[in-house]
């Protein structure tokens, strides 16, 4: 049986575009170049049908390392709690205090791209600290 070599991390939201680049934000990635024959993501936006445009968009890992983040719009909103979410790794290696001064700059980093901040979770003998936040549509994260 042959294993898998590569995935995507899908996002349900309402706006894709504002979404996806929230993420470039946060972890660095970029938005791959449009389809072939056109100029622009806008461009290949205006030739789908008026229920196709604006309806997904992605964003990858310019070092091609990280799984390609899609972002498909749906009609309902976010009720509950997310089941799978991401880890922003920020702390990777620290403790302590040092370890919460890293959290909390990328923590006014983000805010200042629209997250939000949700609660710090304190260092419990098993886990170090890390902050649970929300993207711009109030997908759950936590910066680890």
């Amino acid at each position: 049986m042959a294993s898998v070599k590569q995935f995507q991390v899908t996002f349900d939201c309402a706006q894709p575009e504002r979404v996806a680049r929230f993420w470039c934000e946060v972890l660095g990635y970029v938005v791959p170049p449009p389809p072939e024959g056109f100029a622009t993501w806008g461009d290949f936006d205006r030739a789908l049908p008026p229920e196709r445009q604006g309806s997904a968009f992605a964003c990858v890992d310019p070092s091609g390392v990280g799984p390609r983040l899609y972002f498909q719009r749906v009609p309902e909103g976010k009720v509950v709690k997310n089941r799978v979410h991401l880890d922003v790794r920020v702390g990777t290696g620290l403790v302590g205090e040092e370890r919460l001064a890293a959290l909390e700059a990328e923590c006014a980093r983000l805010i200042a791209l629209g997250a939000a901040r949700v609660r710090l979770l304190r260092a419990d003998g098993v886990n170090e600290s890390c902050l649970v936040m929300q993207d711009v549509e109030g997908n759950e994260f936590c910066l680890d």
